[in-house]
């Protein structure tokens, strides 16, 4: 692990694999942190690609201000930006999970000169769910955690008892995550005030915001759906391909639930991998 200073904020990174591979950004979502990567990565350092995966904002030590509207998403996304810029990387494959993936979006429609290919896990195109979030039901349903999570006590709710609402929630899919895995994730978040930071996320509103749209994304896309993630209904992740104006993949996965990259990295790595190098490909032909 490494310390990455990004302005006045300072990151822990996990960066890995042959110096002169492609760069992967891997971005984590809620409630993991760059953890959840500990078993995808390994498989792209493999087929020759260099990971960076941070502990983004909210998660590392030394990235945690106070005010909430420092984690609306254009922060997130500066940081993601100034990491790049502070490793040297001109453009990268970003895949994100979760609240990585509205982050790879926001990455994907605004800076898609930073982006060479996009894999976005479990969450589908911003601007697809804000929809969904108006207009269909079953949205609704999948999205009422959000109002637990945007409780000003909330994170003393999910600590108590020795963060017995914590545990829960990641038990919630039955089998989805190792008893190992969720005591990884415990020990992050119990950490003094991380878990406080990190529901900044949903407080600063970014998910119910019906604001600015993100806009098209036009570099190569792949968006993964799990058919039991209870955060993410159908029409939400078919509406994305109407958000995606480049090439574009859509991967439903029959029997998986929201952590993906435990349940099933190797599939996840796979989706990644073939992404990377159809990108890479249509990079190529361009220049010749």
């Amino acid at each position: 692990m490494m310390r990455v200073p990004v302005n006045d904020l300072v990151f822990d990174v996990d960066a890995a694999g042959p110096e002169e591979g492609a760069t992967v950004l891997l971005l984590h979502g809620f409630p993991h942190s760059r953890e959840s990567w500990t078993d995808v990565a390994p498989l792209l350092h493999r087929a020759g690609l260099r990971t960076v995966a941070p502990d983004q904002r909210g998660y590392s030590p030394g990235a945690r201000p106070e005010a909430v509207e420092a984690y609306a998403l254009p922060e997130l996304g500066a940081d993601a930006l100034g990491l790049l810029d502070a490793l040297g990387v001109r453009a990268a494959h970003v895949v994100g999970h979760d609240w990585g993936a509205v982050v790879g979006w926001y990455l994907a429609a605004r800076f898609p000169q930073r982006v060479r290919s996009l894999t976005a896990v479990g969450f589908p195109h911003l601007d697809a769910y804000r929809c969904a979030l108006r207009v269909d039901p079953e949205q609704r349903l999948h999205s009422g955690y959000l109002a637990t999570l945007s409780a000003v006590d909330a994170a003393d709710s999910f600590l108590a008892d020795d963060a017995a609402g914590l545990v829960g929630w990641y038990r919630q899919s039955a089998g989805a995550l190792s008893e190992e895995q969720i005591a990884r994730y415990v020990r992050t978040h119990t950490r003094p005030g991380t878990l406080r930071a990190a529901l900044k996320w949903y407080r600063a509103g970014t998910l119910q915001n019906d604001g600015e749209p993100l806009g098209p994304v036009t570099v190569p896309t792949t968006h993964i759906w799990s058919e039991n993630d209870p955060a993410v209904g159908l029409f939400a992740a078919e509406r994305t391909a109407d958000h995606v104006t480049g090439e574009y993949r859509f991967v439903r996965l029959p029997g998986v639930s929201h952590w993906q990259p435990q349940q099933v990295p190797d599939r996840i790595a796979a989706e990644i991998l073939d992404r990377a190098d159809r990108a890479d490909r249509a990079d190529r032909a361009d220049r010749t």
